[in-house]
């Protein structure tokens, strides 16, 4: 079943993100339903279709803090930056976020870029070297993680940054505070992750994974 939406196209900057080519992707009805496990592993559905930190649950699997490394803080105004059409539900002039989520020691496991309401960024990331999660658990802000889009696919950028072969799984999601949209995301997990979740598709002869 392939996705209800497309990336914008319509935009005046070069895609300055690391967004996957996808080989499949999915939409809301997919993620609801969830996917067959020959597809996605349970273990590998639970992160990426949830509605929980993907921050808190990288700490739980490798017993390490999970750290930031921001590489882009960009002002891209009303662009649509080649970013999912959801874009739209975030006001503008807005602000492109890029980081690099990676355990304490140092191993990278997942790439995330999000877009912000420009004159409101700072009110949501005081300290923008933390995890968007641990800034907004520290102002006690009330979300709920709305997980719109799945999708496997590879990119160049990112099999170099995680130094491991694709294809690799994404998603993109909202997060809405007080009924309003406040930011959309947009992670890549690195297929480094197998160490604690396991295989990403489950072998439909043997049931293991």
């Amino acid at each position: 079943m392939t996705a209800t939406f497309t990336p914008s196209n319509n935009s005046t900057l070069p895609a300055a993100w690391h967004r996957l080519t996808p080989i499949w992707q999915g939409g809301e009805e997919v993620i609801q339903q969830g996917l067959p496990h020959s597809q996605l592993a349970p273990t590998w559905q639970m992160l990426l279709l949830g509605d929980g930190s993907p921050t808190r649950h990288l700490e739980l699997l490798t017993g390490e803090p999970t750290e930031v490394d921001v590489i882009d803080m960009s002002l891209i105004g009303t662009d649509l930056d080649y970013a999912p059409d959801l874009i739209q539900a975030v006001p503008g002039p807005r602000l492109r976020r890029q980081v690099w989520l990676r355990t304490a020691s140092g191993q990278r496991l997942a790439y995330a870029t999000s877009w912000w309401e420009a004159s409101h960024v700072d009110e949501y990331l005081q300290n923008r070297s933390l995890p968007i999660w641990a800034s907004l658990a520290r102002l006690r802000t009330e979300l709920y993680r709305d997980v719109r889009g799945i999708y496997y696919g590879y990119s160049a950028a990112l099999q170099s940054g995680f130094n491991e072969t694709g294809p690799f799984w994404g998603r993109h999601y909202l997060f809405w505070h007080h009924g309003q949209p406040l930011t959309l995301i947009y992670e890549v997990f690195s297929p480094y992750l197998t160490k604690y979740l396991g295989n990403m598709q489950v072998d439909s002869t043997n049931g293991k994974t």
